[in-house]
């Protein structure tokens, strides 16, 4: 998987990860904001902005092994992360599943469980599907 990615600023590292169906862009000025103080590595996941697409699943496991990988190839030991929206799922699954390349983990808007989840909100997204995704902006 060929992920992009963008680095920010100086100091300790902190890997941004996007909500679901965005990318990089949707942090707008909170990005640069970040980058005052840290070192921010600003990622697209798996078919999201300019991330490609590969034939496989879009699941939260395997986009959390691709951010360790990330986190692994960059030649970094330990980065703090932070996930936004559905993606926070992805940052929890990666601090779980490698929690040695996780030091503090950031979950912003990121529901837990489906039962935390407003039902306007679940059907919304029942209504979203592959067809969606697909017609997601890129830059």
């Amino acid at each position: 998987m060929r992920l992009y990615y963008e680095f920010h600023g100086q100091g300790e590292p902190l890997v941004l990860l996007h909500g679901g169906l965005g990318a990089i862009q949707m942090f707008g000025p909170v990005l640069p904001s970040l980058a005052e103080k840290r070192k921010v590595i600003a990622v697209d996941l798996q078919g999201h902005g300019r991330a490609a697409d590969v034939d496989r699943p879009r699941s939260v496991e395997l986009m959390a092994d691709d951010i360790a990988a990330l986190i692994r190839r960059l030649g970094l030991r330990r980065v703090d992360l932070a996930g936004f929206s559905l993606r926070g799922g992805v940052a929890l699954q990666t601090a779980v599943k490698h929690p040695e390349v996780v030091g503090r983990l950031v979950l912003v808007s990121t529901p837990l469980r489906r039962s935390a989840y407003y039902p306007e909100i679940l059907a919304q997204q029942a209504q979203v599907g592959e067809a969606a995704a697909d017609s997601a902006p890129r830059p």
